[in-house]
């Protein structure tokens, strides 16, 4: 079971020169498309100049959500490369945004291609790549004489407390790496009195 994935920690940039054609390339570490669409409406707006403003994403842990976007470039010669970086590092949770001012002088796909690969692989040179975990809740609900039990398997495995209520009755939201959460279920079921809730 993978339980990880690799993203960008903050932002990040490069930049690719080939023929007097500048591309400057922009990294972002997102989580939503509306974060996407947000981030490519204020750069085609801040390179209003520019040709071209070309980007692609990837969303999610198993990696399934992604767009590669040529705007207006011949086909697969933007978004494909800069995703195929994106890709090749194994990267998720991650905007890749090019933005392109012609300088004149004709590429050509194969040199479309290789300007916006270079251009994207030097915002991610740039970038810091981190590892994140793909987490699980669990809803732990109990009475109180049953605290010290329940605090004691939570010290010992270590999940995140992500809300707590303590009353008569108490009520646990425990966050914890996906690999892990069998085991921290069993404990807590075996508990006399503690119920799991979701």
């Amino acid at each position: 079971m993978v339980d990880f994935y690799l993203t960008i920690a903050s932002p990040s940039s490069g930049q690719y020169t080939e023929k007097r054609s500048k591309f400057l390339a922009f990294a972002f570490p997102v989580s939503t498309f509306e974060e996407v669409k947000t981030l490519v409406d204020a750069h085609a707006k801040k390179y209003y100049d520019a040709r071209h403003v070309c980007y692609a994403y990837m969303l999610g842990h198993e990696r399934l959500v992604f767009r590669a976007n040529d705007n207006g470039e011949p086909s697969g010669t933007a978004g494909k490369p800069i995703l195929g970086q994106i890709n090749s590092n194994e990267l998720t949770d991650i905007l890749i945004i090019v933005v392109r001012y012609f300088g004149g002088v004709k590429l050509g796909t194969s040199g479309l291609i290789q300007a916006y690969k270079a251009a994207a692989a030097e915002a991610i040179a740039a970038a810091s790549i981190i590892e994140k975990t793909v987490d699980e809740q669990i809803v732990v609900s109990f009475e109180y004489p049953l605290m010290n039990s329940v605090m004691r398997i939570v010290k010992e495995e270590e999940p995140t407390i992500v809300a707590q209520t303590f009353d008569n009755d108490c009520q646990m939201t425990l966050s914890i790496r996906a690999s892990l959460m069998p085991r921290l279920r069993q404990r807590l079921e075996k508990v006399d009195g503690v119920s799991i809730v979701e």
